[in-house]
């Protein structure tokens, strides 16, 4: 069996005459400088396949990436630099477990302002657990470098002493 081609009809159902849906092309070629009509020469459906008959968005997609990693590399630079300069430090230097209700600690605290600091020790016992704590609170008009002695005390025998770090009134993350 041989498929033949179908007729094209040459009215529409109402009965008028149809025109030819091909498009004309010029007569004469266009010359080099004249712009030449797409439409006109059948490649409206292969712009809108390809995509070609619109302006490309990856300018604008470029230009958003940019923006929003500048803006997020501006923010690490802020973070880094303010969380490398807390305002108090501390360090544990010693502790001693003196007796089943006693620890002592030395710490050493520094501090970059004059402010008030509180720091927070905690003994702990075999199990982790936490058996004392202590709050030692460091006034503005002190000495901005010194090591302070701490005495804890607790509820059973402790293993260790932690310093938990200091805080001050601006900074509320231990350092």
């Amino acid at each position: 069996m041989v498929l033949q081609p179908r007729a094209k009809p040459t009215t529409d159902p109402s009965g008028l005459p149809l025109t030819d849906p091909t498009p004309t092309t010029p007569s004469t070629p266009p010359d080099a400088t004249e712009a030449v009509d797409d439409r006109a020469l059948g490649n409206t459906d292969l712009d809108a396949r390809y995509g070609r008959g619109r302006r490309s968005r990856r300018p604008l997609i470029i230009a958003v990436v940019a923006v929003v990693a500048a803006a997020g590399l501006a923010w690490l630079a802020w973070a880094a630099i303010i969380g490398s300069n807390p305002p108090v430090t501390s360090r544990l230097l010693r502790f001693e477990v003196t007796s089943a209700t006693s620890a002592k600690a030395t710490i050493q605290v520094d501090r970059t302002k004059s402010v008030e600091a509180n720091c927070r020790l905690q003994a702990k016992s075999a199990d982790f657990s936490i058996v004392g704590e202590l709050t030692l609170t460091i006034p503005a008009d002190s000495p901005r470098h010194q090591t302070l002695p701490a005495t804890l005390t607790t509820q059973r025998s402790a293993t260790s002493v932690v310093l938990i770090g200091c805080t001050t009134a601006d900074s509320h993350r231990p350092h």
